[in-house]
């Protein structure tokens, strides 16, 4: 069971990283399907913080191989101040996104609270995406496809200090389930700095379970789990309200599974919910479920379990 029980939700409604619009009625969309009655009726206390402001979304083309940098920085800033300072007051902090490009302010003010307690970071990375694109290698300029890259150290000085260290973190503190569309020179560069890859096949070929073992394993008590959550993780037969949806995800058995693992460990202190859409979802369809799995990691189980 998770030992934190104090959570604040941190509204970031924004697509200012994105391809398409709409991820910034995300936060909205969870708080209609439930998520503060969810938690609470596994004994959490939640507090929600509202929502962060930040700049609108231009609709730019990009420079220099990014799409709207100085608005990017503008959230993403936002963000880890609000995240650290949650954190700091014991409290785990839920990121209700917006766009996977916030995952930058939000791991930065993780990593930058372990730091100061001494505490090892473990991220599990959620997504269809690696999201190790850099302004050389994107296709788009898009940084939503960025982040992991940003925060290991691969990017403009703007985002990569965000946090004050860089790199924020290393990349062998990330482990990535559900991978199945990365870019041609992202892949190469996912080979080259040794991230710890559990792709669909991997989880077609050896299990959800197996896969989860190894990604969870070596944590203890010491062990900061943030957990940063891509609905474009799981299959758009499921959920079908993101911008980028890529078919042959994890069902919705093996998302259970996968949360469940989590929650057994007891280590999770910080979670983001990134890249819901609305504007492209079926009767919130997608929220509820995204609102269904971030249950089952505060302990909502399918089994009765002791």
């Amino acid at each position: 069971m998770t030992t934190l029980r104090s959570v604040s939700l941190v509204g970031a409604p924004t697509d200012i990283g994105a391809g398409a619009r709409g991820a910034s009625m995300g936060p909205e969309a969870l708080r209609v399907a439930g998520l503060t009655e969810a938690l609470q009726s596994h004994g959490v206390d939640v507090a929600d913080r509202g929502n962060l402001l930040g700049p609108a979304n231009p609709w730019l083309p990009p420079v220099d191989g990014y799409r709207h940098l100085n608005e990017v920085t503008a959230w993403n800033s936002a963000v880890h101040d609000a995240v650290y300072a949650e954190l700091k007051l014991g409290r785990m902090p839920i990121l209700l996104g917006g766009d996977h490009c916030l995952g930058i302010g939000s791991i930065s003010a993780v990593a930058r609270h372990c730091r100061d307690t001494g505490k090892k970071l473990r991220i599990l990375w959620l997504d269809a995406h690696a999201d190790f694109n850099t302004s050389a290698l994107t296709p788009s300029g898009n940084i939503h496809g960025m982040p992991v890259a940003c925060l290991s150290g691969f990017g403009p000085q703007q985002l990569i200090g965000i946090g004050g260290k860089v790199p924020a973190i290393s990349p062998k503190w990330v482990r990535q389930v559900g991978i199945r569309s990365v870019d041609a020179g992202e892949k190469r560069f996912v080979h080259e700095q040794d991230l710890e890859v559990f792709d669909m096949r991997y989880i077609d070929e050896m299990g959800m379970r197996h896969a989860m073992e190894l990604a969870l394993a070596t944590l203890d008590a010491n062990t900061h789990l943030h957990v940063s959550f891509d609905v474009d993780f799981l299959d758009p037969d499921i959920a079908p309200g993101v911008g980028t949806t890529v078919p042959g995800g994890p069902s919705y058995r093996e998302a259970q599974l996968c949360m469940e693992m989590i929650a057994d460990t007891g280590f999770m202190a910080s979670l983001d919910v990134m890249e819901l859409n609305p504007a492209l979802d079926l009767q919130n369809k997608t929220a509820k479920v995204a609102v269904d799995l971030i249950e089952s990691l505060f302990g909502k189980s399918t089994l009765m379990r002791k």
